[in-house]
């Protein structure tokens, strides 16, 4: 697992690059305010119920909460099961709303 800033996420979205995001918030959380990454709670990385991202082993993943912390979690988890380029957005979405505010 690497780290990657909310700037550079920002910087390479605003490019028009395809990330794969991966917001393993809750649903609530999710829908109050995200930028654009799929929903998959931490719950299931950590029962490692993740079928529906296999497809991903070996491309770049980067994986975001609210603080960085649950995402760390599910990064670490995502490595342990053979992802090759898991990411962790520092700061999460506070990082990110108090650096841009609610623009994606």
């Amino acid at each position: 697992m690497q780290n990657i800033t909310a700037e550079e996420v920002k910087e390479r979205l605003d490019k028009g690059e395809q990330l794969h995001l991966i917001d393993v918030r809750e649903p609530h959380e999710h829908a109050e305010f995200n930028i654009g990454g799929t929903l998959y709670p931490l719950g299931k990385v950590q029962s490692m119920q993740v079928d529906e991202l296999e497809n991903l082993k070996n491309e770049e993943v980067i994986v975001y909460c609210r603080s960085g912390n649950r995402s760390g979690q599910a990064a670490m988890v995502l490595d342990m099961l053979g992802f090759t380029n898991t990411k962790n957005l520092v700061g999460g979405m506070m990082g990110w709303q108090q650096k841009f505010g609610s623009a994606r």
